[in-house]
């Protein structure tokens, strides 16, 4: 760990980020704000999803801000991921501008910058210097003003789907029913079920019908 006149910390790894700046994780009162290039950035199997649940223990209402460059939305898994961030509450943006690895602006006091893996290890910089905390947030509102919403950013492109996701669409477009489909896909009723909620969502349809035509509109299907 080091130290600068300004109080600014360096931690190495996510172990040291975790015991040395957890705190600062939990103890948002306004507002967390995150940007990041894509969404693997925590090596530690684990971490941040237990942040994430011991944030959700505390009362306290937070307003949770995520932006993240399109390649995020290079595969389905990443893409219902994110849906099932904003599902939870956090505001979601996508934005064309490059982003660093990735910036965390907690209640506009503290930043945490990270970095990219070095061996194996990320090193991360918490910087309490007011002027230097402002000038981060002011960057990542103007970044976020001028972005898009994730469902809109959505609309106009088709999301990328597996074979799976595109045999589902196909079993849609033929009108199997669901237990007809669900035996030819290999799947169980209740997962098949499922999978058919999760593609309207990407597809930002409300019915089954919808979710067939933007198919055909985005190409996705004869």
């Amino acid at each position: 760990m080091t130290v600068d006149p300004d109080r600014n910390v360096t931690l190495r790894g996510e172990q040291e980020l975790a015991e040395r700046a957890g705190h600062l994780f939990l103890g948002a009162e306004r507002e967390f704000v995150c940007a990041a290039g894509d969404l693997r950035t925590w090596a530690m199997p684990g971490m941040r999803a237990r942040i994430v649940e011991a944030r959700r223990r505390t009362a306290t209402p937070l307003t949770v801000r995520k932006l993240f460059n399109p390649q995020v939305l290079g595969d389905e898994r990443a893409e219902r991921h994110l849906f099932e961030v904003a599902d939870r509450g956090a505001h979601v943006r996508i934005c064309t501008t490059g982003l660093p690895y990735e910036t965390i602006v907690i209640d506009d006091r503290v930043a945490i910058l990270a970095g990219p893996p070095v061996r194996g290890e990320r090193a991360y910089t918490v910087v309490r210097s007011p002027d230097v905390v402002r000038s981060v947030s002011s960057l990542f509102r103007a970044t976020w003003d001028a972005a898009t919403e994730l469902a809109e950013f959505r609309r106009v492109r088709p999301p990328v789907l597996g074979q799976e996701s595109l045999r589902i669409l196909a079993m849609l477009g033929a009108g199997h029913k669901d237990e007809a489909a669900a035996r030819e896909l290999g799947l169980s009723l209740r997962t098949y079920r499922r999978r058919v909620a999760e593609l309207m969502r990407l597809l930002d349809a409300r019915s089954r019908f919808e979710a067939g035509l933007r198919a055909r509109e985005l190409g996705l299907t004869g």
